[in-house]
């Protein structure tokens, strides 16, 4: 069975339709990246399967389970099973950074404190972030604070963990310990939606490529056929700029 379905999935912003007949069956372990022009409905998709835009149509399934995004307990149940990291890290400026990581299990989920520090430090450690537990986000490097944000998305322990252009607001030399970041949770299997323009690192580590142009999947398959052999026009006139650059 697969972990997470997509069913003719569609959303609307107002009036404007901004995914169309989505279709996509991800198994436990995968990592599938998002490819595409800006505004093609990537970041999009990952809103509606948080539950931040409720979809139009179409149906989103976890393990089997079909989920009502119109009942606010099973959005709830979601958040429980998918965390997402922004290209914005939005820590919390007047927290320490294991404070940042241990807020919402404890607040939240109601985890028991020693518990949830435990498990945050060790998260910390593999992040790289371990001897910052006691820093403010002010004090760190933009990467740096985007690892403490993946630090924090895990700490929820999450299924599948949505990552939406986390390297986009980065300094061009920060951008390689985010992305080893993201190698390490790849290794460790687990599930991942990748929003990137980081062709190189979404060749490397991904498990399917699902490239999207105006709301639409216009093809889907592992990296070697997306970026070599795509079947689609609209495909190769995307991957032929982008590989000229």
């Amino acid at each position: 069975m697969p972990q997470l379905e997509i069913v003719d999935l569609k959303a609307n912003y107002g009036t404007q339709t901004v995914l169309e007949r989505i279709n996509l069956s991800v198994k436990k372990g995968e990592i599938v990246s998002l490819i595409g022009a800006s505004g093609s409905g990537k970041s999009t998709l990952l809103r509606v399967l948080m539950g931040l835009l409720p979809p139009l149509a179409g149906q989103v399934r976890i393990n089997g389970e079909i989920i009502d995004y119109t009942n606010r307990a099973q959005i709830g149940r979601i958040r429980s099973q998918m965390a997402i990291v922004f290209q914005q890290y939005n820590l919390f400026q007047n927290m320490s950074v294991l404070d940042n990581v241990t807020v919402a299990p404890i607040k939240v989920k109601g985890r028991p404190r020693k518990e949830v520090e435990e498990y945050a430090i060790a998260l910390l450690q593999k992040v790289g972030m371990g001897a910052k537990l006691k820093a403010y986000p002010d004090e760190l490097s933009g990467g740096q604070q985007q690892r403490v944000a993946i630090a924090r998305a895990l700490a929820l322990q999450p299924e599948i963990l949505l990552l939406d252009e986390v390297t986009a607001a980065l300094d061009p030399e920060l951008v390689t310990e985010v992305l080893d970041t993201v190698r390490l949770l790849a290794a460790d299997g687990m599930t991942m939606f990748i929003v990137s323009h980081e062709m190189s690192f979404v060749r490397e580590v991904s498990t399917k490529v699902v490239f999207m142009d105006g709301g639409h999947v216009i093809e889907a398959g592992d990296p070697r056929q997306i970026f070599d052999q795509p079947q689609q026009a609209r495909t190769r006139e995307f991957v032929g700029k982008i590989l000229r650059h």
